[in-house]
């Protein structure tokens, strides 16, 4: 199979292909990711919570993205490998992120990198973009901003919440990011954000059905966690013989319209 790029990710959207992603932080699991077919290998950093013990993903280091992302690498032939700008990384303005992106794709081995915020990020995007670095956005729900957002809540359910949103995806788009994820927002609002991008790919997680594509933490999808449960994690382990048949599984499911379901949206 053809490895998979940013062109080809394009292309997937605009041919209804669902693009598949998933969170890996070692060399293992990047490898088994690749063979089961996903699209999308993230080096999240989630990695503080479900690696590092860490009670959210505030303290993690670019450093700690920059090693993870290079164990997971070295696994991965087909899949694009994707790996997040943590806390403090890009906040400060465009020069910033360059330097920290241009780490993770040199040092780390990432194809893409991805950040947290809405319509405020878009100098930074385009300055990123316009310097051959493939940006992959984020919004709605975002765990870097959870002191300011008073917890793990749902976003987008009022008017206005849900018209900037609206905005934030119409601005990142124009400044040129190629993915867009939809973090914990209602179904019918992820919809009509899906159907408003032009280019850009949608990845929900926890925002219904209608995206481009899903992503989910693999901790979860393997009833790993025991300490978070959020309603958008389906255990694919139940009732699988192994872990590689569970992400296969999910792949099949995501590719298939079958996840996320009603009772995983909101």
């Amino acid at each position: 199979m053809d490895a998979i790029t940013v062109p080809s990710l394009r292309e997937m959207k605009h041919e209804g292909r669902r693009i598949v992603a998933l969170t890996a932080y070692d060399y293992t699991f990047g490898q088994l990711l690749d063979r089961a077919g996903i699209d999308i290998v993230l080096v999240g950093d989630s990695l503080g919570m479900v690696m590092q013990g860490q009670s959210s993903t505030l303290p993690v280091t670019l450093e700690d993205v920059i090693y993870h992302t290079q164990c997971v690498a070295r696994g991965v032939r087909r899949a694009l490998v994707a790996a997040d700008m943590p806390l403090g990384s890009y906040e400060e303005g465009p020069e910033q992120a360059f330097r920290s992106a241009a780490r993770l794709m040199g040092e780390g081995g990432a194809q893409m990198v991805k950040l947290e915020g809405g319509a405020f990020l878009a100098p930074t995007v385009r300055f990123l973009v316009e310097r051959g670095i493939p940006v992959w956005a984020h919004i709605g729900l975002m765990p870097q901003h959870v002191h300011q957002l008073g917890g793990y809540r749902v976003q987008g359910r009022s008017q206005v919440a849900a018209a900037s949103l609206k905005t934030d995806a119409r601005t990142l788009e124009d400044a040129g990011a190629s993915l867009l994820l939809l973090e914990v927002i209602p179904a019918v609002l992820a919809s009509e954000i899906t159907e408003n991008a032009t280019h850009m790919a949608t990845i929900g997680i926890g925002a219904g059905v209608s995206c481009d594509g899903q992503v989910l933490v693999l901790h979860d999808l393997l009833g790993l966690s025991d300490r978070f449960h959020p309603r958008f994690v389906k255990d694919f382990m139940d009732g699988s013989r192994n872990i590689l048949a569970a992400v296969e599984q999910y792949v099949a499911d995501v590719r298939e319209g079958r996840f996320p379901g009603p009772e995983h949206s909101f």
